[in-house]
């Protein structure tokens, strides 16, 4: 018999919760543990990801600032506490971790009110709003940043820097050298938006490279993500700049796209930038102003200050203040080197590794994988009619 452990993880449906899960789940799998999924619909509808571990779905109610919301968001959180309660009275987990989101809340007060040891990951630079609630219950709690906003002075003693996990594969572009970039060589420009893609960009990149010296932008080849309804008006407009020009709405090999990038134009998305800072791609950010708690202005602080960023807030981001700073970077003798070297040193890029550390040192003694100790592994929980 094998000595393993289990671990439920629990992340909301978005890529940015997600994908950091996945790459622990990874790493808890590599290690012979196990591991179990609690998330809603939307997340066991992404594809390509915990495709070896259980899915559980749990309903997860979230309260808006709309008081009529508050009732029907309570009996979903308290229904998903009490499915979670049933998964760990058979998978008997030694930790339940939270990535954020709605779906997170429901797995950890089942932990907590079973004794199980918990902690919470936090992907960017605020404190989400769910991890805001549980920070004080739980044993550990694991962020992305060395400065994390809204979170307490007092939890000091159980944080741990950890950094976001990325994809192997954006993890591999670490040992790439910067591709290689002349006077005379292409230029190539990658632009994304997050996982739709952002109207303000197909809006004013094309407008900003086309104010670019003509001695750059006939060498500028871009790679731009574009929302359904953008994608002819921007296609026609880079043809009528000569500019070649690969648009897509949705891009599933953005870690090949980001090996032969030489500069990156994108939101502050936390996964956007572990993984440009993991790879050391100097990038112009344009942080979403909705973003709650304005996160990703905070998400862009620490590269932006280390010179491996150049941040422009949306309300300034104009052609003309793109033009500009993209002369700055790419027309200064090893300027965009540079600044690739300087993003890079703000990457973390073992932090699946650390987390899987730390999720080992929190829980108990490891348990036998036997199935008489730790009782049938459950299928699957599901109320919410989504197949797991």
């Amino acid at each position: 018999m094998s000595i393993s452990r289990h671990f439920v993880l629990a992340a909301g449906g978005t890529g940015g919760h997600m994908i950091p899960a996945h790459a622990v789940a990874e790493e808890l799998m590599a290690r012979g543990h196990h591991v179990a999924l609690v998330t809603d619909g939307r997340g066991a509808k992404i594809p390509g990801i915990f495709d070896r571990a259980q899915v559980h779905v749990l309903p997860a109610g979230r309260m808006t600032k709309n008081p009529k919301s508050w009732p029907g968001a309570l009996k979903a959180i308290l229904a998903g506490r009490a499915m979670a309660r049933r998964l760990n009275e058979t998978f008997r987990p030694t930790a339940v971790v939270g990535f954020g989101g709605y779906p997170a809340m429901p797995a950890l007060l089942g932990a907590l009110a079973d004794g199980i040891p918990t902690a919470i990951h936090e992907q960017n630079a605020v404190l989400g709003r769910v991890n805001r609630l549980l920070a004080r219950r739980v044993d550990a709690i694991a962020t992305a940043y060395p400065k994390v906003e809204r979170l307490r002075d007092r939890y000091a003693g159980k944080v741990h820097l950890v950094g976001n996990p990325v994809r192997e594969e954006v993890k591999a572009l670490r040992d790439e050298e910067f591709p290689a970039l002349t006077d005379e060589s292409v230029f190539r420009v990658l632009v994304i938006g997050g996982s739709q893609g952002a109207s303000i960009l197909s809006s004013v990149v094309p407008d900003g490279l086309g104010m670019l010296p003509l001695s750059l932008r006939r060498r500028l080849q871009v790679t731009q993500q574009c929302r359904a309804e953008d994608i002819e008006r921007v296609r026609r407009f880079y043809a009528e700049l000569e500019i070649p020009a690969d648009l897509a709405t949705y891009f599933n090999d953005v870690p090949e796209k980001l090996s032969w990038s030489h500069l990156v134009i994108a939101r502050a998305g936390a996964s956007t930038l572990a993984e440009l800072t993991c790879a050391g791609r100097p990038a112009i950010l344009v942080p979403l102003p909705s973003a709650m708690d304005d996160h990703q202005t905070a998400n862009a602080r620490e590269m932006t200050e280390a010179g491996g960023a150049r941040t422009i807030a949306q309300s300034r981001f104009t052609a003309v203040e793109l033009a500009k700073q993209m002369q700055k970077m790419a027309m200064e003798p090893g300027a965009l080197q540079n600044a690739a070297k300087r993003a890079r040193a703000c990457g973390r890029p073992n932090a699946a590794r650390d987390m899987a550390d730390l999720l080992e040192s929190i829980g108990p003694a490891p348990i036998m994988n036997d199935p008489l100790k730790v009782g049938p592994v459950p299928t699957s929980l599901n109320l919410q009619g989504v197949p797991a």
